[in-house]
Order: structure tokens, then sequence, then C-alpha cells
């Protein structure tokens, strides 16, 4: 029998404190069930297995994430938004490192709940460059772009990998700066000849 109030839900959000405190690549089920003091095949009663609880954390990572980075948008455009938002992505990262890892798994085709909270997250992106004048294609383009410079860069910082006599907040401030002054610039898509 399962144990009283034990379900799905209360599950994968103990899966993702867990993974914030040990590690996303570190977290077992075994682990889980002693946390939650079950006995581990007590835990398929809600999880399908490992699997399926790293792509559930990662929905709700992504979720988070998402509203994290739409309240961060909210009532600002251009260099602004631009900036608040990369703060409140970095901000996420800092305090949710396996949330966090978790939220870069691609959703599930087959849970719309995940997919949304992805097209969320890339919607305010592309509104952001909407504002630079940014859209289509490009869009595509420049939101790589945002999301390779600004994980990058969380990345290394959390991997301890900025070893250089200087502070960390100067350089993600420089970063930001030069991402708008890129998306600013950002070059139009060259033409196409008339011979195809």
């Amino acid at each position: 029998m399962p144990r009283a109030g034990l379900n799905p839900q209360v599950v994968v959000r103990a899966a993702a404190e867990l993974a914030d405190e040990v590690g996303y690549d570190r977290l077992t089920l075994a682990e889980l069930a002693s946390r939650l003091g079950v006995a581990l095949p007590s835990l398929y009663k809600h999880v399908r297995g490992a699997d399926a609880l790293a792509q559930k954390i990662s929905a709700l990572a992504t979720a988070e994430l998402a509203d994290e980075m739409m309240t961060a948008a909210a009532g600002r455009s251009g260099a602004d938004a631009l900036r608040a938002v990369s703060i409140a992505y970095r901000s996420y990262a800092r305090r949710h490192p396996g949330r966090y890892a978790a939220s870069q798994r691609v959703p599930d085709p087959a849970d719309p709940a995940h997919l949304a909270a992805a097209e969320r997250a890339v919607g305010v992106a592309y509104a952001i460059l909407q504002g630079y004048g940014i859209d289509g294609d490009a869009a595509v383009d420049a939101t790589r772009m945002f999301r390779a410079a600004v994980h990058g860069f969380v990345s290394l910082e959390a991997a301890g990998g900025f070893g250089l006599p200087r502070e960390v907040d100067p350089s993600f401030a420089q970063l930001i700066a030069a991402l708008d002054i890129a998306y600013r610039a950002w070059p139009s898509p060259p033409a196409r000849s008339a011979a195809g």
C-alpha cells in the first residue's frame, strides 16, 4: 500500500529537491525512496522508472524556469528585458542546479505540459527579439545564440570554470551587453538570387 500523501506530484517534487542537493546526474531511485521513507518498489506505483522520473523533473524545471523568465520580462523591452531575463535565468540555475540541468532535456512530445512550458520559455526569447526587429528564422538563430551564451556561462560558473582573478558578475554583465549589441546589429538574411 502506498504511503499516505504520496502521489506522482509529491514524488517528482521530492526528486527535484534531491537533484538540487546531490546533482541531477547522481539522483537515484534508491536514494529517492529512502528520502521518502518507502521501499524502492513502492516508487513504481508513482513513476514508471528512472527515465520517466527524469522526464517529469525536466517538465517541472522547464515550467519553473519559463515562469521566472516571463515574470522577469513583464513590462520590459529591449536591453532591459534581455538583462532581466538573463539575470532570472542565471539565478534559477544557481538556486536549483539539479533542476536546471534537468531543464536542458528536450521535451517529450507525448507530454503536453512539458511542451507548453518549453514554448513559454522560447516565447519569452522571441518577444525580446521582436523588440530588436528579429523574427522568423533569424529569431531561431538569435534564440539559440542567447541560450548558448547564457547556458554556457552558467554551466561554466557552476563547474567552477572561471579561475581568472576577476569577479564573475561584471563578466556576466558584459556578456549581456555584448548580446544586446549583437541583436541591435543583427544582419539581414542574404538576398536570394533569381537563379535560385
